[in-house]
Order: structure tokens, then sequence, then C-alpha cells
């Protein structure tokens, strides 16, 4: 499976997550939400750029609960709650956030 960003064929498994992390771009997250039917805004880049800085220092993906709680202590209390992560990322905060980080899907993810 692939999809096309600016004319160059970028390579993803059957749910769409990048087979080789170093392709990611932030014009490669654009084209993901687009197909989600998602603009993503800056509440959005915050928690992207927070995933890919997480999955750099610690070479994993946080599950929800760790992304939840690590969330809320970077961005407060209000941000750091389910109800907001899924506001952003509908299909789920973990999944749909990593996948537009160019993340591999994170353990525990159905």
């Amino acid at each position: 499976m692939a999809i096309e960003v600016n004319g160059k064929t970028i390579e993803t498994d059957e749910e769409d997550y990048l087979v080789n992390l170093s392709d990611w771009t932030k014009e490669i997250a654009e084209v993901l939400a687009k197909q989600d039917e998602l603009e993503l805004t800056e509440q959005h880049w915050q928690i992207i750029n927070y995933l890919r800085d997480y999955y750099e220092e610690y070479q994993i993906a946080p599950a929800v609960r760790v992304l939840t709680k690590a969330i809320g202590k970077k961005f407060g209390k209000d941000k750091g709650n389910s109800k907001y992560l899924y506001t952003l990322f509908p299909y789920g905060p973990g999944k749909q956030a990593c996948r537009f980080a160019g993340l591999p899907k994170p353990t525990g993810c159905i």
C-alpha cells in the first residue's frame, strides 16, 4: 500500500501507518488527516509533535493512558483527558495521532 505526497510515493501498511518512519513529513500528516476528513490545527500539532518527541526519546509510542497523563503534565489538565484527545482524534488518540505522527501503531491498540 502507499500514499502520494507531493508527487512522491510513500509506502504504508494496510492501516496507513508508514513503513519507513524516516519518510515522515508534515505534508504526509496533512494527507493522512485529509483521508480521515480532518484538518490539522495547532492543537493537533501539539499532540503530534509531543508524540514524535516521546518516540524519539523512548523508541515506543505511548499507550493512551500514558499519553493522556503526559499531555496533562505538559499542557495542563484541560488537555490531559480522554474527552479532549478524542475531540481532536475521533478514531482514537493513540492510534490516529500516532498514524499522523508517522509512528508505529501503539501497543495495545486494536
